[in-house]
């Protein structure tokens, strides 16, 4: 009980019959048990709060009353919701009336997906709606909106007009995601979502460039086989190629037609083929056969240009992650631009090989800032790979800033895709890494942090001799970054350096950064004892908490102790996340395989497991893949549908050599059903790369002098 000062003179008179607790005395928590009779529509149940007391009081006063339920009404009105259906983006956009009376929106505590749009009653995972100034990061701020529009979008993709079959679910949840990035632009311009939308693509592109992926028209044939296809295909790629054909037909021409589409098929069931025929009457393109091989096959190419004679010589092959040839063959929209944004090329490549003779092309290439851009900020569902000249330029336009955004993160994505696949060489990859030593963008540094983290990743097995080195470079990389936006948020500063601050600083921690860990466990220290202390405050809280995990092994357990103890007291959803999500970095395999165990107890909702898995670190994996072997028939029996699938892909995928993935296959050989087929296949697939990654980067020159020579250059 906390004691203020002086007592407070009140009289227990006064607070008789008052339905609300005096001002010494604020409630912390409330346990509701509920047991409701369904057939009775009746609920008996008990309640217990939990009450501080403020100041010393001589009296407690106990009310009790029947209540009066008064008839449905507004209990209160989010911002967000004044936001979107007072002058409502999306209504405006599709030009089509949104036809309810009204709209509810509830967090909801147990709900396995993130959300879920039935009509006029959107249901929500906690984590996906509550925001809380004083405990939600920005991230939290950001996945909210998104989510929140994502769901609106759904009342007309989805409720309004519905896929004629599972086939075509790419036409709800493919616009709902793009969708809610041009939502979020519309209210938050200074967020620069749609480059962080190029995280979207990513993953669409990591899936798609598996042998096992599917393409977005997919053919369902059993129930079993519709959890898996809500996948990056589905979502991620969907979005993508939408964004794509958007950029093609232009802004204003897709949204009329668009429109029409809605207004026609409104409720009623549509196929992906009644949108190409919109877009086609109201564009005059030929929709059809542009987009046929973007949603009737999987997989997409990847664009190889060479500069000859003045001449672009562009070949399309279909892009794997092994480093195997496909067969699929694309309509390609291609943009480039050359020495400036000012003046761009478009056209369609449909062929397998073409040359190219560009106006102006000649007198550019004799520039001495001469540069060459394909896939002008990263619209296409497309990589490239340069030859070793243009490839130069694009690293010299790096480091002169003379790239958008979002072609910086292109260039530096794409050559990632090319390295993991064999097409080029790591030690290519670590200079180009290099060239963002004055970086700006949050999203183009965060996708450095992410290539840089799964090369060390890499790396620890393949040449665990040249990682110490490998941490320096990184470490002396990224550390003016931290320096320059430090611990502490600035007066004035924004969104994206409250995102890039938690990601950095995280990054670090994760290298074994000396001063960021010992910065990050004197905070914690202090949080302990004060949670309303200002020197942790949302946006770095994660940081610590990793941080705090990279010091805890199995002789020294009171960080580890601190931080469940910190999960349990809390009753706030982000919070429980962020802990689960830095409990198992630890490096220590024991911790590691503890913490797995406190996974599967009554503490963690089993719709928070999958936030657990993904914050292994790389020296857990293979204790968790060891785990999972021996808890699978538990697993399999508790767990179902998407989750089931993430325990698999988040446990196999990480592994990085053969007898790995020879171990994975004989598992599920016998244990395999169909609604996890798909994705122990992907799974698998991706061991495979690991391991033959590890092998073509044992079989290149010496790491350590590679290492040197750009540390020097750097």
């Amino acid at each position: 009980m906390a004691a203020a000062a002086a007592a407070v003179e009140q009289s227990a008179e006064q607070f008789r019959g008052q339905a609300r607790l005096p001002g010494f005395a604020a409630p912390r928590r409330y346990d509701l048990r509920l047991a409701p009779d369904l057939d009775g529509c009746a609920f008996a149940g008990s309640v217990d709060v939990s009450v501080d007391v403020t100041a010393p009081t001589r009296f407690l006063v106990l009310n009790a009353a029947e209540l009066e339920v008064a008839p449905g009404g507004v209990q209160f009105k989010p911002l967000g919701a004044e936001q979107c259906f007072g002058p409502c983006m999306v209504l405006t956009y599709f030009a089509v009336p949104y036809p309810l009376p009204k709209m509810d929106m509830i967090a909801i505590p147990d709900f396995a997906s993130g959300a879920m749009e039935n009509y006029g009653l959107v249901t929500y995972r906690e984590t996906a709606l509550l925001f809380d100034e004083k405990h939600s990061a920005a991230a939290n701020k950001q996945r909210v909106a998104v989510v929140v529009a994502h769901e609106l979008a759904h009342q007309w993709f989805g409720n309004l007009v519905t896929m004629e079959w599972w086939t075509h679910l790419w036409l709800n949840e493919g616009f709902a995601t793009w969708v809610s990035y041009l939502a979020a632009d519309n209210f938050f311009p200074e967020w620069n979502v749609w480059t962080q939308f190029l995280e979207e693509s990513t993953t669409g592109f990591k899936l798609d460039a598996l042998a096992g992926s599917h393409p977005i028209e997919v053919d369902v044939n059993h129930v079993d086989e519709i959890d898996e296809i809500f996948d990056a295909i589905s979502y991620r790629k969907g979005a993508a190629v939408i964004r794509m054909l958007q950029s093609y037909l232009g802004a204003e021409t897709f949204q009329k037609s668009l429109a029409a589409y809605i207004e026609k098929f409104a409720y009623s069931n549509a196929k992906t083929e009644d949108l190409w025929a919109a877009l086609e009457e109201g564009s005059g393109e030929p929709v059809k056969t542009l987009m046929h091989s973007w949603t009737k096959q999987q997989g997409y190419p990847v664009v190889n240009v060479k500069l000859k004679d003045g001449k672009l010589e562009m070949e399309q092959t279909q892009f794997l992650s092994s480093g195997a040839e496909g067969v699929g063959q694309w309509v390609v929209p291609i943009t480039l631009c050359c020495c400036s944004y000012s003046r761009q090329e478009k056209f369609l490549f449909n062929g397998k090989q073409e040359d190219f003779n560009l106006s102006g092309l000649v007198e550019c290439q004799k520039k001495d800032d001469f540069w060459i851009k394909l896939n002008v900020n990263q619209t296409g569902f497309y990589r490239v790979s340069y030859d070793e000249e243009l490839a130069s330029r694009l690293r010299y336009a790096i480091e002169a800033n003379k790239l958008s955004a979002a072609d910086r993160y292109g260039v530096l994505d794409d050559t990632y895709a090319l390295c993991m696949a064999g097409k080029q060489k790591l030690v290519s990859l670590l200079h180009l890494i290099a060239a963002y030593k004055d970086e700006t963008e949050y999203t183009v540094l965060a996708r450095v942090i992410d290539t840089s983290l799964s090369i060390v990743e890499m790396v620890a097995v393949a040449a665990p001799e040249g990682l110490g080195k490998l941490k320096k470079f990184l470490i002396d990389f990224l550390e003016p970054f931290a320096q320059r936006i430090g611990w502490d948020a600035k007066s004035g500063e924004g969104h994206l350096d409250a995102l890039l601050r938690g990601t950095l600083l995280t990054a670090l921690a994760e290298l074994g950064h000396e001063a960021t860990i010992n910065e990050a466990v004197r905070r914690f220290n202090i949080f302990v004892e004060d949670r309303e202390t200002p020197l942790l405050p949302p946006d770095v809280r994660k940081v610590a908490y990793v941080a705090l995990m990279q010091t805890v092994n199995k002789s020294n357990r009171a960080g580890y102790e601190s931080l469940l103890k910190i999960y349990k007291e809390t009753d706030l959803s982000q919070e429980k996340v962020r802990i689960l999500g830095s409990l198992a970095s630890c490096p220590d395999p024991d911790v590691v395989r503890d913490t797995l165990d406190f996974m599967l107890s009554p503490e963690v909702r089993n719709q928070d497991s999958i936030f657990l898995l993904r914050g292994v670190g790389a020296a857990g994996h293979e204790v968790a893949w060891t785990w999972l072997k021996e808890k699978w028939d538990y697993i399999s029996d508790t767990f179902s549908g998407t989750l089931l699938t993430y325990f698999v892909s988040t446990t196999v995928s990480p592994l990085r050599t053969d007898e790995m993935g020879d171990d994975a296959e004989e598992f599920f050989k016998s244990r395999t059903k169909a609604n996890i087929a798909r994705t122990v296949r992907q799974s698998i697939e991706r061991v495979r790369i690991n391991a033959k990654w590890v092998e073509s980067t044992r079989a290149e020159a010496n790491l350590g002098n590679v290492l040197k020579e750009i540390s020097h250059d750097h």
